[in-house]
């Protein structure tokens, strides 16, 4: 299903949400990312705030729903942002961590996936990465398909 499909299926039952559709990847891995948000393990990410800069988008806003895409381009759920923070990288938390829902789930894990692809990123733009770097925090719950 194309996300502009799933986006129409779900005006069906919410038609306030408009016709605007927007559509992403998770970062690294968008299959595994995608299947732990539809399987409830994945309530919240976490993205380099510089990258929002360099490419001059807005930051996630409370209520604004997407449509999640896997590795194939292909819709698997719509999620809906309930909260949004901006902190430095080192007072992530680990309640953070854990519902990022990746690895082992713990903090020190989230550090080191994180730190590696936040460098690998902010390089590739021309940016540094340290440990006071902001980093935009976002929890959501999935919308659609309800399980």
């Amino acid at each position: 299903m194309t996300a502009e499909e799933m986006w129409v299926a779900y005006r069906l039952i919410n038609p306030q949400i408009g016709e605007e559709v927007d559509a992403w990847q998770f970062g690294a891995e968008p299959d595994l990312l995608a299947d732990l948000v539809l399987r409830g393990e994945k309530t919240a990410t976490a993205s380099a705030y510089d990258e929002y800069l360099f490419a001059g988008e807005t930051l996630p806003e409370v209520g604004e729903r997407s449509v999640i895409l896997n590795g194939a381009g292909k819709a698997v759920c719509i999620i809906e942002t309930k909260k949004v923070t901006v902190q430095p990288f080192h007072q992530v938390s680990a309640e953070h961590a854990f519902k990022e829902g990746e690895g082992d789930k713990s903090l020190a894990y989230w550090w080191q996936v994180h730190e590696e692809v936040f460098t690998k990123w902010l390089g590739e733009i021309g940016l540094v990465f340290s440990l006071e770097s902001p980093v935009v925090l976002e929890e959501f719950e999935v919308v659609y398909p309800l399980s």
